[in-house]
């Protein structure tokens, strides 16, 4: 990663920007939480709906590793970070 060569200032529009993409970010992540969690809880209680609990489950890391990655980049953005 090439970080920026020269000190960079941020507005406070520029840190509330970051704030508000770490804060979605952590909602949306937070999210996914509770959909993993209440799959595994009904695929112990009825096996009927292990199919179902398996897809959402096998959905929840791509869509934290987008959440992440969307995060990741408005922040580098934001911070002049280039990646080499």
């Amino acid at each position: 990663m090439g970080a920026p060569q020269q000190p960079i200032s941020l507005t406070p529009e520029e840190i509330e920007e970051i704030n508000t993409a770490l804060s979605d970010t952590r909602h949306n992540v937070n999210n996914h939480i509770p959909l993993i969690a209440g799959a595994i809880a009904l695929i112990k209680r009825k096996s009927e709906a292990t199919e179902k609990c398996l897809t959402s489950l096998a959905q929840q890391p791509d869509k934290i590793q987008d959440e992440m990655r969307d995060f990741s980049d408005k922040f580098e953005k934001l911070l002049q970070i280039t990646r080499d």
